[in-house]
């Protein structure tokens, strides 16, 4: 696969806690530079973004991030100030504890709130999986896909682990038709990258691909 067409499924991302906005700034130049799909931001940056940006390229944030453990209301507040700044796409994290509960008609109830306040906008919804078994990464290929989220995503970056090749194909023989999946969290290569898009990821959330085809243009 042509490196171009790899950039075009990147959502370039900067959520380091101490991110300034001239790291955004620049986050936001490489994605219009690069053609990346997204530059995915923290959500106090996304008025700016999308001002600084004006289209070039699509605005992400992150809601509900990354524990997952705030309340739906605060999700869904997080959701709708978000487009109202001017965000394309959001990325939230589920409520993993409800998870560990058994409680998925709360996961799936939680999902169709931010679905609502996101105004048709891109929903990704984010399920950590490095904190999860096999059976509730199935079952929740199931809650996601019956949420009307357009994509699921494996995981934060900021937890204990990142997109495994094993995820994404568990993934992709247990989502509907409808549902796109999103590899995140520690893609350190082209050819990782390569390969998690053909094992069926549309999306990879990374900050390192675009410095790697930098490094490669010097």
């Amino acid at each position: 696969m042509e490196v171009k067409e790899i950039l075009k499924h990147v959502d370039h991302t900067v959520l380091a806690q101490n991110a300034t906005w001239d790291a955004i700034r620049k986050c936001c130049d490489d994605g219009i530079q690069y053609g990346t799909a997204s530059v995915c931001i923290p959500a106090s940056y996304v008025k700016q973004a999308a001002e600084y940006a004006a289209g070039r390229v699509a605005i992400c944030t992150v809601i509900g991030f990354p524990n997952g453990y705030d309340t739906t209301a605060a999700k869904v507040f997080e959701a709708r100030d978000a487009v109202e700044n001017g965000a394309a796409e959001i990325d939230m994290v589920i409520n993993i504890g409800w998870v560990k509960d058994g409680l998925y008609d709360q996961v799936l109830s939680e999902i169709k709130a931010v679905r609502a306040a996101t105004e048709g906008k891109i929903l990704k919804v984010i399920i950590e999986t490095c904190l999860l078994t096999d059976e509730e990464k199935v079952r929740l290929c199931q809650v996601v896909t019956e949420s009307g989220a357009d994509y699921i995503k494996t995981s934060t970056g900021f937890s204990t682990g990142g997109a495994t090749f094993e995820d994404i194909a568990l993934f992709a023989a247990n989502v509907g038709p409808d549902l796109k999946i999103k590899a995140a969290g520690g893609i350190s290569s082209i050819e990782d990258a390569e390969k998690f898009l053909a094992l069926g990821a549309d999306r990879l959330g990374t900050s390192r691909i675009v410095k790697i085809v930098k490094a490669m243009e010097a």
